[in-house]
């Protein structure tokens, strides 16, 4: 899908790597920058020994693309990194924008040597505002930050950490639809753009339907346990051998006599505590107690089947092993398979990128490079002679 389209990537850790991922599966060149030892999550697994070239967190971000080290401290490595947005479609960054500055790697000035650059700057808190040189990483800046983790939490419980990159891969794929925007533009109009993606403002996209009851009414009501909810319908119940269920209930009435029937409870479609909605919120403990012990009384498979039958909505509540054998994740081509760093010729299973292309190569393109395994192709085909490229990694500006 991006065949042809060159990608200078100056990033580390996950969200802007994330979307230059993204981009590298839908077949963009990938050129990803790397500081002098290297993107730190490369050591994500050092500490427990595994002994393996392959390392899972850091080659999902880092698939396809090529490597070179370069010491953007330098005034020499800034000025191949400008060179090289020079030649660029896309340049992708989570660096603050203060050092960019300061680097002469910011907007203006790469603006000024290709005028169609699309250049995405990817951070914890925007590009403007108080906070806007803040270093940002997602429980904070995406979590917190934003309101996430305080709503999550049912009233009156501490707050949790959420998941591993979850908020950075969030914005990721926001950061990625913002790029392929611009380059929109850019193929019509020959112009470049600023895309400006941050850890924050995607977080408040992501809860928007909340955040958007708070900005109109100003409140919004806290997270309930599963006895106190608004929609008791709308639930988890734990079948008989321990499987968690969601169900996901219409608005309205629609679903209850349906449920009831699931439940084998029948005489309950026409209880006057629940047959509207206002009662079942009125009593909705005391239902959810009544649908808790109707549902241990099936087992997963049972319960399942019964939902179907009477085309409720449902889930499994699944572990991510469950997950991993799933044959809807497989058939929806959710898991990929990513070519060892061992160059044996091996594979491995790897997440997908978010969106399909059906009938086109939307999967991984290589193997995640070693730590400035292209450095010296990259600055060959920068046009730097054989004598300037040894004096460079003499010097340690390119390694």
């Amino acid at each position: 899908m991006l065949k042809g389209i060159r990608v200078i990537e100056h990033a580390t850790y996950m969200a802007a790597p994330g979307a230059g991922n993204i981009l590298s599966d839908w077949g963009a060149d990938v050129i990803k920058i790397e500081p002098p030892g290297g993107d730190p999550i490369r050591n994500f697994f050092a500490t427990i020994g595994t002994g393996l070239e392959d390392n899972p967190v850091f080659d999902f971000d880092n698939r396809g693309k090529k490597s070179i080290v370069l010491d953007t401290r330098t005034a020499d490595g800034q000025a191949i990194l400008r060179k090289l947005a020079g030649g660029a479609d896309v340049f992708l960054t989570n660096v603050r924008p203060g050092g960019l500055t300061r680097s002469g790697l910011d907007y203006d000035t790469l603006k000024s040597v290709n005028p169609k650059l699309v250049y995405c700057s990817l951070t914890g808190y925007g590009l403007t505002g108080p906070d806007a040189n803040k270093p940002g990483f997602d429980v904070a800046s995406f979590w917190s930050r934003a309101g996430v983790a305080a709503l999550t939490v049912p009233k009156g419980q501490d707050p949790f950490a959420l998941r591993t990159a979850f908020g950075d891969h969030t914005t990721s794929i926001a950061a990625a639809a913002g790029i392929c925007a611009a380059l929109v533009k850019a193929t019509r109009t020959g112009e470049g753009q600023l895309v400006e993606a941050s850890l924050l403002r995607t977080a408040l996209f992501a809860m928007g339907s909340d955040f958007a009851i708070q900005l109109f009414f100003g409140r919004i009501g806290s997270t309930k346990s599963r006895h106190e909810q608004i929609q008791p319908l709308m639930n988890f119940f734990k079948t008989r051998d321990e499987a968690w269920i969601c169900i996901v209930s219409r608005q309205g009435n629609v679903d209850w006599a349906p449920l009831c029937r699931v439940m084998d409870r029948p005489d309950l479609i026409d209880d006057d505590r629940f047959v509207e909605s206002k009662g079942r919120r009125a009593n909705s403990a005391a239902l959810v107690t009544l649908m808790d012990a109707a549902f241990g009384a099936f087992t997963k498979a049972e319960i399942a089947q019964r939902l179907d039958d009477e085309a409720i909505a449902w889930a499994p509540v699944q572990t991510l092993a469950e997950v991993a054998k799933d044959p809807q994740v497989l058939a929806s081509g959710a898991i990929t398979q990513v070519p060892s760093a061992s160059g044996d010729g091996s594979t491995f299973s790897s997440p997908a990128s978010p969106v399909r292309f059906p009938g086109a190569d939307d999967g991984p393109n290589g193997p995640s490079p070693k730590l400035g395994e292209h450095s010296e192709q990259v600055l060959s085909d920068l046009g730097y002679g054989a004598r300037e490229i040894s004096a460079l990694f003499e010097t340690g500006v390119v390694a």
